[in-house]
């Protein structure tokens, strides 16, 4: 109760359905409420386990067919998926609403000898409905039902282990041995960090906005005319996140007046909940559940004050030199191979707080370590932006400690106290451009228009700067800057994430011999880096952060069966995961519509991350070890030959989404996004050059994860704020210029 009344109202739990927007028939509810109850079935208790446990009966008699878990689960599907996909599952649901549609999609299995001879899909039995979930999760040629199973299987079982009721609870936590991070916050007596420069849209009208604009040392010009608010600043930020809060910094400290921009919310750690389901709304693009096009690869990434920094998992790690080098002299981008770069980096670990000390590590970052060392392979501290006692494993969810320094409490809070005005929940639409007659560039850039989400703000924003900073990350700064009209071919292609495959294994409590749960403890303290014969770095090890929610969601589904009896097991099945730098690339034109492929040296790369991935839990001492591909792929480790081993690793694959082709596909996941915008020697290698300015735009910038040339085949946190720090101090040199007697 004590979470419920401290943390922010947004992220929150216990919100009740009042009524549904997602459009689907009684029809179509009724068919989805038959499938959840084939995902989340009501089962006896099996023998062995205690009668008078009454959580754990409770979550084996649990369904997804009970209410309001259909209605919420579609909820999440139509505000969660493109546009085409909802189509999809709605034609299905509607489909399988009649008996010739489901005869049509399940063939056999639903007729009868008795009347009616065919049975629509909601009549069958539990045992032939979960049959027909498995034929479409394995098809290999009516792949849009894999994709619909896929689907509701994601959103129905986030769904069930997020929600909570009015005491921020659910009722599965207990039985499955979870608790949300309770450990005591930090509180601002004074007044939380940002609040000297921040206006919160979300709290303003019309009638007190330009008051609070003007409050904040800002010229403001109400034009009722055109229906906007003109804001005049010399620098305007759009982003909060790596880039932008670097950027940020940097200039107010030069004595520029700057305004950001950021459609997220602001948080501070007396706000956090730590709850999987509004956190990951919230903090998160598309709450945490967005993907390509094709739906092969779940991507992530921030979207509140602090963007990636607010909830990463705390790596602090140096760009490479080796990196550095290509960049330098392939790129034909000289500072990253000088001091500049260097000093930058130094600047920015400092700032960050950045230590390779750990005085305890939890269970995951344990388990790491362990595998290796009994493996005879090296094993390395982690750099993290806190402190070396730093012990919180719900980081991703917003640092309820305060410890974890992000953007949010460094950067922007130098920002604010030299000046800055930042405005949350307002997204940029488009950049103001005029003709350039007299510039090397054929466009000047006068700032940005921009719109606060909030409804009760009807006046579109018009500010007005000397310098315009695209710090939105690499997934939404080439569509903006497409939108409003610029066209070199670069700006949303070359774009680079680090894809990353996940492995499991499980550790009962009394075998191991290392205590802890997954959730407790610094997410990455530890790290391993995969080599190849030659000694380059293939893929790097790391732990991951998974709340009951997510991990239901990715895990493979076998049957109701198997899914209680796994997350059941969840505190103490440690997950590692091994992530590339990739060689394949993709674009994103338009916001929302990403498309990317693996290589196939990325593919081989993650199989061989993987592979070791598995070998360093087995030698941990796992009774269990698996992956996430479709089937369950798994292997008992007890009595475990070496044949036996190798067999397996033998089969493990990295290739394949959920619309592959293959009987069996993997669940591939992305996160640090990079190079959609990159840098160039010139207008035909990059979208900007090397100082982030625009080939074709004299004033805008763009300092964000978007300029990196390459991947960099690390966390790159400490990249792309050494890389904005540059930038950002050649932007302030540039005025001083301009402003010297």
């Amino acid at each position: 109760m004590e979470g419920k009344k401290t943390s922010h109202p947004l992220l929150r739990g216990g919100k009740i359905l009042c009524s549904s927007s997602h459009g689907f028939s009684p029809a179509q509810i009724q068919t989805l409420a038959s499938i959840c109850e084939v995902l989340i079935p009501p089962l006896p208790l099996p023998e062995g386990k205690k009668p008078m446990d009454y959580p754990l009966q409770y979550f084996y008699k649990a369904s997804g067919s009970h209410p309001p878990i259909p209605d919420e689960t579609a909820e999440m599907l139509v505000k969660r998926s493109l546009p085409p996909a909802v189509s999809l599952v709605s034609l299905v649901l509607k489909i399988l609403s009649f008996r010739l549609g489901t005869l049509l999609l399940c063939g056999r299995l639903c007729l009868s000898r008795e009347w009616p001879l065919i049975h629509k899909f909601s009549e069958l039995s539990v045992e032939s409905r979960e049959e027909i979930l498995m034929q479409w999760s394995r098809g290999r040629f009516l792949i849009l039902l894999r994709v619909v199973f896929v689907l509701i299987k994601t959103f129905c079982l986030f769904t069930f282990f997020s929600r909570t009721d009015e005491n921020s609870e659910n009722p599965t936590w207990k039985a499955i041995g979870y608790h949300v991070d309770n450990r005591e916050k930090k509180t601002y007596p004074q007044g939380r960090p940002l609040g000297k420069g921040i206006i919160e849209t979300i709290h303003e009208k019309d009638s007190s906005f330009v008051q609070s604009l003007t409050q904040k040392g800002l010229q403001v010009i109400d034009d009722p005319e055109h229906n906007i608010y003109k804001i005049k600043c010399d620098v305007v930020v759009i982003g909060t996140g790596c880039g932008g809060g670097v950027a940020a910094g940097v200039l107010a400290s030069s004595g520029q007046k700057v305004v950001v921009l950021e459609k997220g919310n602001y948080f501070v750690p007396e706000d956090y909940s730590s709850l999987e389901g509004p956190s990951m709304s919230e903090l998160y693009e598309g709450g945490g559940i967005m993907s390509t096009v094709d739906g092969n690869v779940i991507l992530l990434a921030g979207s509140t004050v602090g963007g990636g920094s607010a909830v990463n998992w705390s790596a602090s790690i140096r760009t490479p030199e080796d990196v550095l080098r290509e960049w330098s002299v392939d790129h034909r981008i000289p500072f990253f191979g000088d001091h500049e770069y260097h000093s930058a980096m130094d600047a920015v670990c400092k700032r960050l707080g950045v230590t390779d000390k750990c005085s305890e590590e939890g269970f995951q970052n344990q388990i790491l370590r362990k595998g290796c060392e009994n493996l005879g392979l090296k094993v390395e501290q982690a750099p993290r932006n806190s402190s070396e006692n730093h012990f919180c494993g719900s980081c991703n969810l917003g640092c309820r400690t305060g410890d974890k320094k992000g953007t949010d409490s460094t950067w922007l809070v130098d920002a604010v106290a030299c000046g800055a005005v930042i405005l949350t929940g307002t997204k940029a639409e488009s950049f103001i451009f005029v003709d350039n007659d007299n510039g090397r560039r054929k466009k000047k850039c006068l700032g940005v228009i921009a719109t606060a989400l909030n409804k009760n703000l009807t006046k579109k924003l018009q500010i007005e700067a000397k310098v315009t900073i695209s710090a939105c990350g690499s997934l939404l700064t080439p569509p903006l800057m497409i939108s409003s009209g610029l066209q070199n071919p670069n700006i949303g292609r070359n774009l680079h994430h680090q894809p990353f495959l996940l492995a499991w294994g499980y550790f009962p409590e009394d075998a191991s011999g290392i205590k802890g749960k997954i959730f407790e403890g610094g997410i990455v303290t530890s790290l391993h880096k995969v080599v190849s014969g030659d000694s380059k770095t293939v893929a790097l090890i790391e732990a991951a952060a998974l709340g009951p929610a997510t991990y239901a969601a990715l895990s493979p589904w076998i049957s109701g069966g198997d899914l209680k009896e796994r997350m059941l097991k969840l505190p103490r099945t440690a997950h590692l995961f091994a992530f590339v730098k990739d060689q394949g690339t993709g674009k994103v034109m338009e916001e929302g519509k990403i498309e990317y492929r693996l290589s196939e040296i990325d593919e081989e790369n993650l199989r061989t991350g993987l592979r070791q991935t598995l070998r360093i839990l087995i030698a941990a001492g796992a009774e269990e070890v698996g992956t996430y591909r479709s089937d369950g792929q798994r292997i008992k480790c007890r009595g475990l030959t070496k044949e036996s081993l190798e067999e397996f690793l033998d089969d493990v694959s990295s290739t394949g989404g959920m619309q592959s082709k293959n009987e069996t596909w993997n669940v591939c996941l992305a996160g640090h996004h990079m190079g959609s915008c990159r840098m160039g020697a010139t207008e035909e290698e990059g979208a900007v050059d090397e100082n982030g300015e625009s080939w074709e735009a004299e004033g805008l910038f763009v300092s964000d994860g978007s300029v990196l040339p390459t991947a960099i085949g690390v966390n790159p946190m400490i990249t792309i704020q050494s890389t904005s720090y540059c930038i950002s101090s050649r932007i302030a040199k540039k005025f001083k210029r301009e402003t010297a007697p």
